[in-house]
């Protein structure tokens, strides 16, 4: 089984609350079709589908997912490019009652072995070639690794004998629809899930063991999230989403992201490549209206926007989470792009907080929102537990699963015996009744038992003239346990030295304890499949070179 569902009693109230609507979400193509037919659904570098396309296809997807010899209730592990095979996919992994595990596309061996064997995976879905990587070869080796049978699914056409071709389900060509017949011109029966049941499987992106876990989110949780979110973003049938980040993603997906919009009858506008230019020119040709971003690839984007030939007028709403975002990233937005700017603070195990689109612009600048949901529970603790004005965030609610997927021991951990979610974040109460992150539990360097937040660390660090970004990492040290590290990206032309920091900084009245001890100069700030800053690589970096610019 090794999904944590709600107790009885909580998921009761949580529909008699209207939450949960026991929507199944592999039907939902249906019911878009049946309002919006014939508008574009999805559109990416290639294709466009119209509502009724994806719905066709997504029927004819889980027949063939069926047919391949899958079974509802299986695991499927997917890892396509943003593209419409993707959206299609999701949606017929859903029909058939096959729950997705959403890989991202820079996963290897090392993530998807654990994938498949932590998921007991069936099969394997993959594009074929893609940005240089052989993606069927990569499924096929996992597939040997693997602890059962695992099938391997390629969206084009397979270049081995084993896989088994999805694209006659995946075309929209009319021919395609016979082909999924058994021989007697009837499709297989497809099954009809329960509401409760596990939909779809997303990846943690606070993980500090190298091995992502798994958060199962069922229909009538999922379905609430990516609802509710899109109703305080606005969305409509006017709506344009443009999905740069990893559709796997749950901020792309369901933040509103990918369903939120073709929820209200908008449009989704796929791009395979989160490059500036591209983007724009996305934005540009398809009148695109809304986007998430992290902070990082929003300041690449600031660093761009005044040489584009596009024209990016158009866009109204950039959601910016993944990390906390600096002040001067929402004002540069604000400015260059002349949209709203929301700050977005969740995660994939649930709680969403977001400011509001109506929000003054010094809570939209200084604050990660609030809660989407009347019925999202948080409290704020210290370390022994006890209620704090600053302290840990822990979390329950409607869309909040009490458990990881398997997740053994890191159950016990993270989640305590009646239900609350240990976020790890460390935040405070803003007067306004919004959050404010200001770093994590296990973010923090602890040099001779004084406990340094990183976060304040790196937004000092980027007041210093010249300095775009900076990451702050514990550096391992036998005499006080941990030294501070910085890692910083540099605006064009500028030049730093640790001695310049340190002299900045304390001319900031900063603390000496606070003072970086190690200093390394990147290019730019590395990052995780999952967009946010990596904090190993940063601090590999700085124990490589230590002995250049340290004190």
């Amino acid at each position: 089984m090794g999904q944590v569902f709600w107790p009885n009693s909580v998921a009761a109230d949580y529909e008699c609350r209207g939450y949960w609507r026991r929507q199944l979400l592999g039907d939902l193509p249906r019911k878009w079709a049946a309002r919006h037919g014939d508008r574009v659904a999805v559109v990416d570098d290639h294709r466009s589908l119209t509502y009724a396309e994806l719905a066709a296809i997504t029927e004819r997807t889980a027949a063939r997912l069926l047919r391949s010899g899958l079974r509802d209730g299986d695991n499927l592990v997917l890892q396509l490019p943003n593209s419409c095979e993707f959206v299609a996919l999701l949606l017929g992994c859903m029909r058939a009652g096959i729950a997705p595990v959403m890989a991202l596309p820079q996963y290897r061996e090392h993530e998807l072995v654990h994938l498949v064997r932590t998921t007991d995976a069936a099969a394997i879905a993959v594009a074929g070639q893609e940005w240089g990587c052989d993606y069927e070869q990569l499924a096929h080796r996992v597939a040997e690794m693997s602890d059962r049978r695992c099938r391997v699914l390629v969206a084009g056409e397979p270049g081995r004998p084993a896989s088994v071709s999805l694209r006659p389900a995946l075309e929209r060509r009319p021919a395609a629809a016979r082909e999924e017949a058994d021989g007697t011109g009837t499709p297989p029966d497809l099954p009809s899930p329960l509401p409760d049941d596990l939909a779809l499987l997303l990846l943690s992106g606070g993980t500090t063991s190298g091995a992502p876990k798994l958060i199962g989110r069922t229909h009538n949780d999922y379905e609430y999230n990516f609802r509710r979110m899109a109703e305080l973003c606005g969305f409509d049938e006017r709506t344009v989403y443009l999905a740069v980040l990893p559709a796997g993603h749950n901020f792309t997906l369901g933040c509103p992201g990918v369903l939120g919009a073709l929820s209200t009858g908008g449009k989704v506008v796929l791009v395979s490549s989160p490059a500036p230019e591209a983007a724009f020119a996305a934005i540009d040709r398809h009148a695109v209206t809304a986007t998430a971003l992290v902070p990082s690839l929003a300041q690449r984007w600031l660093d761009s926007v005044a040489g584009t030939r596009y024209d990016t007028c158009g866009l109204a709403l950039a959601q910016v989470g993944g990390a906390r975002c600096p002040e001067s990233v929402v004002t540069g937005l604000q400015g260059a792009f002349g949209c709203t700017v929301q700050q977005v603070f969740g995660m994939a195990e649930g709680l969403l907080n977001c400011t509001r689109l109506d929000d003054p612009a010094v809570i939209v600048r200084g604050t990660q929102g609030r809660p989407i949901s009347p019925g999202d529970e948080i409290r704020i603790v210290d370390a022994e537990g006890r209620p704090a004005e600053r302290g840990e965030l822990l979390t329950r609610g409607p869309y909040t699963p009490r458990g990881y997927f398997r997740g053994g021991t890191h159950n016990s951990r993270s989640f305590t015996a009646d239900g609350w979610y240990r976020t790890g974040d460390i935040v405070r109460r803003h007067p306004s009744g919004n959050l404010v992150v200001e770093g994590r539990t296990k973010d923090l360097i602890n040099r001779n038992g004084e406990k340094i937040s990183a976060a304040e660390v790196e937004d000092l660090a980027c007041l210093i003239p010249g300095v775009r970004a900076a990451v702050a990492v514990p550096v391992p040290d036998p005499a006080t346990g941990e030294r501070l590290g910085l890692g910083v990206v540099l605006r064009h032309g500028n030049g730093l030295d640790l001695d310049q920091v340190r002299t900045f900084l304390t001319g900031k009245g900063v603390a000496r304890f606070k003072l970086p001890e190690y200093l390394h100069v990147l290019p730019e700030i590395p990052l995780t499949p999952l967009g946010k800053p990596d904090k190993k690589k940063v601090r590999d970096f700085l124990l490589a070179d230590r002995s250049v610019e340290t004190v």
